[in-house]
């Protein structure tokens, strides 16, 4: 896990993420920081936020969407009103576009500032971390030693202590497909790859997010489930087959599922860049936490070797 700085540790904080891999992401580095009953998280309002939020404070501010900046700007009015209204030992952010937004609003007052870069960027920054970064008025941090240089340090990962390992056979009865939530990019490619290589006699549930279905799409299909609802279908489904979204691979493989992960390709308009490519090679290759395969070559016997393995964390007994 990361390694909070002692300075911040039980402090009135100021939380800024964006829904899904962010906001995964900052609940659980949050727990190292032991923040103040009074501390303030800034996120989108949607389940995903309110389950994984209840019961603590929280400022909600309007959807900003891939490099929108009237979408920033109103977060960042949304920040500054509350920040007239108390006072805050320190900000903590994952990004993405509301990590822009705290800018203008903390960079005036005095207090410690933390932006800690997603796990899903593997080789370098993405476009909210090089801006932050510029800034000069962050402390910034990367979850991968392999580009902590200069004013980057890296203090630890969110996927630290996960390991993966072989379990019980298991026949594919029951598939769920999760596609995120993310607005406006389908990923159709991928609905159709796993209608065309399923067995007839095999269920299947879809959370199709943003994507539309096609027509005849067989199956139980959902827009979106609640956290518990989601929870419930992982748990009776013998394999899970996900986009590469770092929230929806970060929950399935903390909850003990080894899944099917299939990165977005910007080419096909499905994301706005191919940054799902970087979290994919790492849980595919250098942590062995999921079996990656691209939409169009995923294949039955994928699902089946998928099906056989589970996660834990590495002091838990095998």
């Amino acid at each position: 896990m990361i390694e909070p700085p002692a300075d911040l540790v039980g402090r009135k904080l100021l939380l800024c993420a964006s829904t899904g891999g962010h906001l995964w992401q900052l609940e659980r580095i949050a727990r190292g920081f032991d923040p103040a009953e009074d501390s303030l998280w800034v996120t989108f309002d949607s389940p995903q936020s309110r389950a994984l939020l209840a019961g603590r404070r929280v400022l909600w501010v309007p959807y900003i969407s891939p490099r929108d900046l009237r979408g920033v700007l109103r977060a960042s009015v949304a920040i500054e009103r509350a920040l007239r209204r108390e006072t805050f030992d320190g900000v903590v952010s994952t990004g993405a576009g509301i990590a822009l937004s705290t800018l203008v609003p903390t960079g005036r007052r005095r207090m410690r500032r933390l932006y800690i870069e997603s796990v899903s960027r593997v080789t370098g920054p993405s476009l909210t971390g090089r801006i932050v970064h510029g800034s000069r008025l962050f402390e910034t941090w990367a979850q991968h030693p392999g580009w902590a240089t200069g004013r980057w340090s890296h203090h630890g990962s969110v996927l630290g202590d996960l390991v993966s390992r072989t379990g019980e056979d298991r026949e594919v009865r029951r598939v769920f497909v999760t596609l995120g939530t993310i607005k406006p990019y389908q990923f159709r490619r991928l609905v159709d790859r796993v209608s065309a290589v399923l067995p007839a006699d095999v269920d299947v549930v879809w959370q199709l997010g943003s994507t539309e279905a096609p027509a005849g799409l067989r199956g139980t299909v959902h827009a979106h489930l609640s956290p518990e609802d989601f929870a419930a279908e992982v748990r009776r489904s013998d394999v899970v087959v996900t986009h590469a979204g770092v929230g929806s691979v970060i929950g399935l493989v903390e909850s003990g599922v080894f899944p099917v992960v299939v990165p977005r390709r910007a080419a096909h308009g499905e994301h706005v860049d191919d940054h799902q490519q970087d979290i994919s090679e790492l849980v595919g290759g250098e942590l062995e936490l999921a079996l990656v395969r691209e939409a169009d070559e995923l294949e039955l016997a994928d699902l089946a070797a998928a099906a056989s393995r589970e996660v834990a964390h590495a002091t838990q007994p095998g």
